[in-house]
């Protein structure tokens, strides 16, 4: 036995000095350690092999797989290198060659605009909620005191799934949830930034659109506080110099409500074509929470007060960054979203 393993260790040693490809080496595997290969056949033979000679049957096997092995690993790593060295000689790469230049847009205006909104009311100490963007009639109307068939539904009422459940209308969906899992009635300050879906699409409108409502609920608070914290919004976002006017407005969910205008940022107030040389322009609407939904939201409107705002993210971008179409924002073309690729405060849009 010891003879015939001294005698296939020669063969081996020269059959892996005569191999010169990956193919070679694994067919020289398959012939050895295959299902009919030499080692294979003689580990199966210890059967047939008497007892007191198995053990040293098998360390002779043994000796000879742990060779084979070795070789084999060696060949291998051998081979894989002169592949790649090959490789790195036949395949140079000229790199004085100019590179494919990829086209690149920038951070999206509405993105801009939710993070300085959201960075200015988060000093200001408010919480930052979301809700869903499928929504119930219950959430999205009727606790926001928009009754069955109530009239102010007529301008919203879209994009219906079946007859409970709507694409929101409104971001105010999300305070109603606010109020209502907020079991202790402690106050609440929030805005609630998102997506809001109705049936508009002109240059000023658009069927999806972004929208931030605002909500504070607390003992005492008045209108004051409301135009006192708009006014903060306003110049902080729009610039110092702009005005703020109120004027009386109508909304279900708060009483008594108010329209807010600014001055026009193109103008300063002096009247333009933009804002059809009145000199100002709506931004928003707002007023305190109506006690129909502070009672619905769980809390006592003889013990608390509140207000809410909402303006649309879009509109704000458009104001800020001079945008004449809506649609702009929405149309993911890169000659438009690289003219945001600045760090400074001053854009000047071009079509």
């Amino acid at each position: 036995m010891q003879e015939k393993i001294n005698g296939l260790l020669e063969e081996l040693a020269k059959a892996f000095a005569d191999v010169k490809t990956m193919q070679e080496l694994n067919d020289l595997k398959v012939q050895y350690q295959g299902k009919k290969g030499i080692i294979t056949e003689l580990s199966a033979g210890i059967k047939d092999v008497p007892n007191e000679e198995k053990k040293e049957y098998g360390m002779h096997v043994n000796t000879l797989r742990v060779a084979f092995n070795d070789a084999y690993d060696k060949n291998k790593t051998r081979l894989e290198e002169e592949l790649v060295n090959k490789k790195l000689k036949e395949e140079t790469i000229d790199i004085s060659l100019p590179s494919v230049k990829n086209m690149r847009g920038s951070k999206h205006p509405f993105n801009r605009i939710i993070e300085e909104v959201e960075d200015l009311f988060v000093s200001m100490g408010y919480d930052v909620v979301d809700g869903p963007e499928l929504e119930d009639d219950e959430h999205c109307f009727r606790l926001l005191n928009y009754t069955v068939g109530h009239p102010a539904r007529d301008a919203q009422d879209t994009f219906y799934i079946d007859e409970e459940y709507l694409l929101r209308t409104q971001t105010s969906s999300s305070q109603s949830r606010v109020m209502q899992a907020n079991t202790e009635k402690s106050p609440i300050r929030v805005i609630c930034p998102g997506k809001t879906y109705r049936r508009d699409d002109d240059a000023t409108h658009s069927h999806q659109f972004g929208q931030v409502e605002g909500l504070v609920i607390d003992k005492n608070i008045s209108l004051a506080d409301l135009k006192g914290t708009l006014e903060i919004f306003a110049k902080k976002l729009l610039g110092e110099e702009t005005k703020v006017r109120f004027r009386p407005s109508y909304f279900p969910f708060t009483s008594p409500s108010c329209e807010v205008d600014v001055t026009c940022f193109k103008c300063g107030g002096k009247g333009c074509p933009l804002c059809k040389k009145t000199g100002w322009i709506e931004l928003l609407g707002a007023g305190m929470v109506h006690p129909n939904v502070l009672k619905m939201g769980g809390y006592d409107p003889d013990e608390f007060t509140g207000f809410a705002f909402g303006t649309g993210l879009d509109r704000l971008a458009m104001f800020k960054y001079a945008i004449p179409d809506i649609r702009y924002m929405y149309g993911n073309d890169i000659r438009f979203l690289r003219q945001f690729d600045r760090k400074d405060e001053e854009y000047e849009i071009k079509y």
